[in-house]
């Protein structure tokens, strides 16, 4: 883009948002790890709509890829000149991200982490997520009950070292499975003699399906994957596949998109605890407004749910059926 057309967006922007703080609309900002992810794609729709219905202004920003911290940095530094007195984030590092948010904070800003917390977690004014921890719980308790009795063989299918968000699915299953693990608060990832090979994904299906290859070499004979979200589930059961190994391995993941639900539905995931971006969203927006129009700023940690999907039921574990899990999917059904 040319320089005077850069100027003119800008000036459009700066523009739109004086009016709206002349109408006394709140100024919010939504700043996202991307723009495709359906999670977060999800994320801003739940975002618009609320705003809509709380007569707020919206403005979206998001990193380029996972882990482009520049990228928010920036999108946050842009959302204050135009006005914005709450950001929501979704931080793609979670260290670093947080001198950017303290200056938010010390300009008045109220700053809320949706989905992933900052390391320190109180580095934010708020954070409104799914209890991860307790989603993979979920999945742990499922995956030792439908195990029935065989050898608990595991390959971990992680996201990468040190970030929150893997590390409390992580040691969370390892929990639920019923082995030692770090608790809640920890971002170092357990381990426990029946976990054969851990390999980080990224969260993405081609690195999953090359780490579960990697993994078959080092434990043919596994029983159990876990993964960190679906897309690394569907990477490792291909690789699964083309070992001819699918139909004696269960697979159990995070996030519920509605991708991930068809998975379930089809046998590819055994079991998904299923999380709702949307309603992070929209509890964020209801915050920034309420911040907006009383000063009152929200505080500590707020559980937006999550819910085991899975397509065949195991005794003494709680779950939903697929059907309830598509009602409730998001990324498009």
């Amino acid at each position: 883009m040319r320089q005077p057309a850069r100027l003119a967006l800008a000036s459009l922007l700066l523009g739109s948002t004086s009016l709206a703080l002349a109408a006394g609309e709140p100024v919010i900002g939504l700043i996202t790890k991307t723009e495709t992810n359906p999670f977060f794609v999800k994320m801003k729709e739940g975002a618009a709509a609320a705003a809509k219905a709380q007569g707020a202004k919206l403005l979206s920003g998001a990193g380029k890829t996972d882990g482009d911290n520049a990228g928010q940095v920036t999108a946050m530094e842009n959302m204050i000149a135009a006005g914005a007195k709450t950001i929501l984030i979704t931080p793609s590092d979670s260290k670093a991200i947080i001198p950017a948010i303290r200056k938010a904070r010390d300009k008045g800003v109220m700053v809320i982490a949706l989905d992933s917390p900052t390391d320190p977690a109180d580095a934010t004014d708020a954070l409104f997520a799914t209890d991860n921890y307790k989603a993979g719980v979920l999945i742990g308790q499922y995956a030792r009950a439908a195990l029935g009795g065989k050898p608990a063989k595991i390959v971990t299918l992680d996201l990468f070292p040190g970030h929150p968000v893997g590390a409390q699915r992580h040691n969370g299953f390892l929990k639920g499975f019923g082995l030692a693990a770090p608790d809640a608060r920890s971002n170092e990832l357990g381990k426990a003699p029946e976990v054969v090979c851990m390999a980080d994904s990224f969260g993405d299906r081609a690195k999953g399906q090359t780490a579960m290859e990697n993994c078959l070499q080092k434990a043919p004979d596994v029983t159990v994957v876990y993964t960190i979200n679906e897309p690394a589930a569907a990477g490792a059961h291909n690789a699964l596949k083309k070992a001819g190994k699918e139909k004696n391995v269960l697979i159990v993941s995070v996030d519920g998109g509605c991708a991930g639900i068809k998975d379930v539905g089809a046998g590819v995931i055994a079991a998904t605890s299923q999380q709702y971006p949307l309603k992070m969203a929209a509890m964020g927006v209801e915050a920034g407004v309420a911040y907006a129009r009383t000063g009152k700023k929200a505080s500590g940690y707020t559980d937006t749910g999550v819910t085991l999907i899975a397509a065949k039921p195991v005794a003494g574990v709680e779950s939903k059926d697929v059907k309830t899990g598509t009602d409730l999917c998001w990324g498009g059904k």
